[in-house]
């Protein structure tokens, strides 16, 4: 992660000790109004401005000047080092939150231990010895997952009047081909030249200079080696360690070639072996198989959901009733042949998505709702920022817009809207920006894109791409197929066109070509731009090499070869036309969550430890997506307390509320624990006064804080919590705390 350069420290507004200065004759004047008295700042607020390096610097400067001001004669009172020793301890604070902020000090390994411990999921196929990059969920993993499912239908679906539909894993050959993904679907890989073993290039170049700089790190704080590191740390210099923050923040443009000189230049190896690397190649990352017995249909498991919107698109214009603009949305699974994943729910071979594909018209790409999120602010880390290492910006989506940082108001408001469902669920504000693409890792055909990037303890991971495709995908079917992928929209008076278009000579051309038309024919496709419209620009310049070559012109086939046509097989005109329709393909913005992702980020960001105990783990979901909203137990095996406990549990199903009956005889403290680590946020405790009065007690997860009400009251409570039609606080204004033991 790269952090904005702070200011430097020898421009702080306070002295810097002088080494010098303390072992001096005391005859000498010392620039200081005296050794032990130098001038504070009133307050430490500049610290917060610091970058990490400058961080580091201050501290150890700040170290420093105290140590030599401890060493002057006669040395100074406590009062007057009061304020240096506070300022150190702000120094060290700074740090500390900004290793915890970037995941620096996470325990995954505790962490990971607890999910698998609780079966929120699990490596697939464990008892076979498992398969790299597939998982499955357990219990609370699935019923989470369903639930921000659930969440994410409600925010997006409904919300916006989306037409959902569901579409096949199995996609033919050719649907991929016209996308694009057969060609261009790869990653690079490289490989261990003497073991064989396979590494995705950009992420091994990745690993490795996050190695280098915490091994740094290691060094600053004085932490020695690994005595099984091969090759001891070496200091790096402030150039380099700025050369390869840059380089992690750009990895994502890198191409092959750019790879392979990073790991020559840098002398990259091998990490388990030191062995040399193999230059990069790319590697297609779909699942490719046969559609039938004859092997003749060749096709693919789908790496994403969108290429079944495009190809629906003119039945759900028509089910829209041929209104505009108008989304799709669809849930479900896709696959991509990772070529190493190593990194947990982040890098699988099968995962869930979420995506929209919301059509609009290319010269009307505003938003009838852009009103009610403009005034939302949100981390934005622009293209620009990202080259000039300007960082982060705080920017209103109305202003963003406005100033062009982002492209138009769809886009925008699909951005703030992404923003509010993440944040809904739990995700932290703090660990969450959207970063623009930059302009050589951006599609040829794409207006502008932005991710929503999460921070866990893997560092900033995408988990939601937001683009403007602009007419790419529905122009590149419709050429494929000749089905018109349009919208035609009656003009309120009529106008009139001039246009160039291309007529083929069927007579002559198919007698002139014979079984090679088709690849003529597959030229002249990619000069339209629709099914009835040509890209007239691309015309002319043909008409101007036919005139200009007496009648003919040499052009390229689908199939590569040269093929010659001539004025008797193609006539090149314009053409002056009155029409009452205005004809257009739309635009496309694209937001797409990796769900597997998002959940994972979420684990990361509400899992705590209680204060003094780090044995008790919370997952701190809000209870709207936790995997079960309420604990219902009795206070110990007395069959007095059964039929309160389906009275509850049968109340609770009535409000739509999932709940667990937990009647073992474990602790009831140990049971409470049992159910903070699985996340659920209430519990509803059956004990002997509920048998005289019908009361019981209502345990909030986080606070531990209790009320003791009716059994229908605690019901409903739950229920509006679980609706987020009220909040825990509001609650315990409504009804008296219940002053039990906090467990």
């Amino acid at each position: 992660m790269v952090y904005p350069l702070g200011i430097p420290y020898t421009t702080l507004p306070h002295p810097v000790y002088n080494s010098t200065l303390a072992n001096a004759p005391a005859h000498e004047p010392s620039p200081l109004p005296a050794p032990h008295q130098p001038k504070m700042p009133s307050d430490n607020a500049d610290i917060a401005s610091l970058g990490k390096d400058a961080l580091e610097q201050a501290l150890l400067q700040q170290a420093d000047l105290i140590k030599g001001m401890k060493a002057q004669k006669p040395a100074p009172s406590k009062e007057d080092l009061a304020p240096f020793v506070e300022r150190l301890q702000a120094l060290k604070a700074a740090l500390a939150k900004l290793a915890e902020d970037t995941g620096s000090k996470f325990d995954r390994a505790v962490l990971e231990s607890l999910l698998i411990k609780r079966f929120f999921y699990a490596p697939s196929f464990q008892i076979y010895g498992g398969v790299a990059g597939l998982y499955d969920y357990g219990p609370p993993g699935a019923a989470l997952q369903n639930n921000i499912l659930q969440l994410w239908r409600q925010h997006f679906v409904l919300e916006e009047d989306m037409l959902e539909i569901e579409c096949t894993n199995l996609t033919p050959e050719a649907v991929f081909k016209t996308s694009g993904h057969v060609d261009r679907f790869t990653d690079w890989m490289v490989r261990d030249v003497k073991t064989g073993d396979i590494f995705r290039a950009d992420h091994l170049v990745k690993q490795i200079l996050k190695e280098r700089l915490e091994a740094n790190d290691r060094l600053k704080r004085g932490v020695v080696p690994d005595k099984k590191s091969k090759k001891p740390a070496e200091p790096l210099t402030p150039e380099t360690v700025k050369e390869y923050e840059n380089i992690l923040e750009q990895l994502d443009n890198y191409s092959g070639p750019d790879l392979w000189k990073l790991i020559n230049d840098l002398n990259m190896k091998a990490p388990e072996t030191g062995n040399d690397l193999s230059e990069p190649v790319q590697f297609n990352l779909m699942f490719g198989t046969q559609i039938g017995p004859t092997g003749n249909n060749r096709g693919f498991l789908r790496p994403e959901t969108a290429q079944g919107h495009f190809v629906n698109f003119k039945k759900l214009l028509e089910f829209n009733t041929d209104q505009m603009p108008f989304a799709s949305a669809s849930i479900g699974k896709s696959f991509r042949n990772e070529i190493s994943p190593r990194a947990g729910l982040l890098r699988v071979r099968e995962f869930t998505m979420a995506e929209i594909e919301h059509y609009v018209d290319p010269t009307k790409k505003d938003h009838p709702r852009f009103s009610e999120i403009e005034h939302i602010v949100l981390p934005l880390y622009s293209a620009h920022n990202q080259m000039n290492g300007g960082g982060v910006i705080q920017m209103s989506v109305g202003d963003a817009v406005r100033s062009g940082v982002i492209n138009n108001e769809t886009l925008g408001y699909f951005v703030a809207r992404i923003y509010l469902f993440l944040t809904r669920i739990g995700i932290k504000p703090d660990k969450l920006r959207f970063r623009q693409h930059m302009s050589n890792e951006m599609a040829h055909y794409a207006c502008d894109c932005w991710d929503a990037e999460i921070l866990n303890s893997f560092g900033w991971i995408e988990c939601v791409g937001c683009a403007d495709r602009s007419a790419y995908d529905l122009t590149a079917h419709s050429n494929r197929t000749g089905e018109s992928l349009v919208v035609r929209e009656r003009l309120p008076e009529p106008v009139t066109v001039t246009r160039w278009t291309l007529t083929v000579n069927k007579p002559k051309f198919g007698p002139a070509f014979k079984k090679n038309a088709k690849f003529v024919q597959g030229y002249f496709d990619t000069l339209m731009v629709s099914a009835t419209h040509w890209n007239e620009q691309k015309l002319q310049e043909l008409d101007v090499q036919i005139k200009a070559n007496g009648g003919s012109a040499t052009i390229t086939g689908t199939d590569g070869n040269p093929y010659v046509i001539t004025t008797d097989l193609v006539t090149i005109q314009q053409v002056t036309e009155t029409t009452h329709v205005r004809e257009f393909t739309p635009n496309v913005i694209e937001p797409s969550f990796g769900i597997g992702r998002i959940l994972y980020s979420l684990i990361e960001h509400v899992w705590w430890t209680r204060e003094n105990d780090e044995q008790r783990h919370v997952l701190s979901f809000p209870p709207v997506i936790a995997p079960t909203k309420a604990l219902v137990l009795p206070i110990s095996k007395n069959e007095e307390f059964v039929p309160f406990l389906k009275d509850i549990v049968s109340s609770l199903r009535r409000h739509g509320v999932s709940s667990k009956v937990d009647d073992s005889a474990r602790a009831i403290g140990a049971r409470y624990s049992r159910n903070d680590e699985l996340g659920t946020p209430f519990a509803i405790t059956v004990d002997f006064q509920t048998i005289k009065d019908k009361t019981v007690t209502l345990r909030e997860r986080d606070t531990l804080k209790q009320i003791r009400e009716s059994i229908p009251t605690v019901t409903q409570v739950i229920r509006d919590l679980v609706e987020e039609t009220t909040t825990w606080e509001q609650v315990l204004q409504q009804y008296p705390a219940f002053e039990g033991q906090e467990i």
